[in-house]
């Protein structure tokens, strides 16, 4: 052979090309429709499944759920549709907005019936709660490293609107995340919103707990 020849290199043999991967198909869970950005007025209000979308990250379980209520047994589902609408409302204008500022979180409470409410504040059976809780306008809310206290001064300078921010609670001698915050909305059609701000702290000198104006640890 001469030495300018070179011996031919065979090409390489060619492979068929893989078949590209396609993603199985995924069934529409029927038990979770998604509601989130439906009209109020549109929504199928009867019948609503537990896990149906009612804001963009909330459930419809997440408006009625109590764990005082489960372990006695009490059926803490909406009373009518009044409560249903006004809960839809506080959850896509009070609990969405935090959600979208501080991330993932469920209320410790919206709706209490009021059977729930006696049960909760030890009352008679006569007894009729007058709270926004039983309205389904309010809900008790904390975010796991977000301090109470500015949790509530959050909630006050930047929720579009509402009725009242309560700090409830709270205690710096039992840390900053010591409580809860209390925020109430009321529904289209309900009046006009107070926009009040208040707490509901121990007195110092009677060692009662009280609400006092503005949000603060000690009245």
């Amino acid at each position: 052979m001469s030495p300018r020849q070179k011996k031919a290199t065979p090409a390489p043999a060619k492979t068929a090309p893989r078949p590209r991967a396609v993603p199985p198909l995924v069934a529409r869970d029927p038990a979770a429709p998604d509601y989130s950005r439906t009209p109020l007025d549109q929504i199928p209000l009867t019948g609503l499944p537990p896990r149906a979308l009612i804001a963009p990250n909330f459930r419809m379980y997440e408006l009625t759920k109590s764990d005082l209520a489960a372990r006695l047994g009490i059926d803490n589902a909406f009373a009518s549709e009044a409560e249903l609408r006004a809960a839809i409302h506080l959850a896509r204008n009070v609990l969405q907005p935090i959600r979208d500022a501080f991330g993932s979180f469920s209320p410790n409470s919206v709706y209490r019936g009021q059977r729930l409410e006696r049960a909760l504040k030890n009352k008679p059976a006569s007894w009729l709660s007058t709270s926004q809780h039983a309205k389904g306008e309010a809900c008790d809310i904390e975010i796991v490293g977000k301090p109470t206290l500015e949790l509530a001064a959050w909630a006050k300078a930047n929720l579009a609107d509402f009725d009242q921010i309560i700090c409830e609670c709270y205690d710096p001698a039992k840390g900053p995340n010591s409580g809860w915050v209390h925020i109430s909305l009321k529904p289209p059609g309900a009046g006009s919103n107070r926009q009040q701000c208040l707490s509901y702290v121990r007195d110092a000198a009677s060692g009662r707990l009280v609400y006092v104006n503005g949000l603060s640890a000690m009245a």
